[in-house]
């Protein structure tokens, strides 16, 4: 039913930040596990859902429907995480720029505070960059939770706090990772479309519709 989407640039595009191996290992295992997994569940229920948000979303907060959450939130968290990661470098722009420098004060001061939010985060989850309305915020959740169950925000940028994300490449050192990765990998060229999405200008990024 869903498929594991495939990745805008090869495995070893992100180095030296998240190394080759990492990425087999992630994409290729782990996000394959979990859109495997829900496929299973929604065979079993005879369910045939018309897209991954409609799963996330009428599941969240069930628990009776706990494992199918788990696993459909996973799926759709790592495919928005892959598609907000870029090799090449790059600095936000526009009115996406603005915004930073407006909630911020600038985007260092924004890093700082998306790594604070990262490193201070116990255990398993996600660090997210969200926009609710014009207003910008960041949020961390824990485990498979994400965005998507809370109507009024929408997710410009992520970064898996899983230790499988950066244990091969930096240990237990999520600090590093979190800078690393904010400094040379975040895709504000993405987070600027979604930004215009919350706006209202334009589709807000969704997981591909299953075959």
């Amino acid at each position: 039913m869903f498929e594991l989407p495939d990745l805008a640039y090869d495995h070893a595009a992100l180095e030296p930040v998240i190394s080759k191996a990492t990425m087999h290992l992630h994409h290729d295992k782990h996000h394959k596990r979990y859109v495997d997994v829900t496929n299973q569940i929604l065979e079993e229920k005879g369910q045939k859902p018309a897209s991954l948000e409609d799963v996330v979303r009428e599941t969240a907060g069930k628990a009776d429907a706990r494992k199918l959450f788990n696993n459909a939130a996973q799926s759709w968290n790592h495919a928005f995480f892959w598609v907000c990661m870029t090799p090449s470098k790059q600095a936000p722009s526009g009115d996406l720029a603005k915004a930073i420098d407006r909630d911020f004060g600038g985007l260092e001061k924004l890093k700082d505070e998306f790594v604070k939010a990262g490193v201070a985060h116990f255990g398993s989850g996600w660090v997210w960059l969200a926009a609710e309305g014009d207003t910008l915020k960041i949020i961390d959740t824990h485990d498979g939770e994400d965005l998507l169950p809370n109507k009024g925000l929408t997710p410009l940028i992520v970064c898996d706090l899983w230790e499988h994300a950066y244990y091969l490449d930096h240990k237990n050192d999520r600090e590093a990772f979190l800078k690393a990765w904010f400094d040379a990998l975040a895709n504000w060229a993405f987070a600027a479309d979604q930004y215009a999405a919350a706006r209202g200008t334009g589709e807000a990024w969704r997981y591909p519709l299953p075959a």
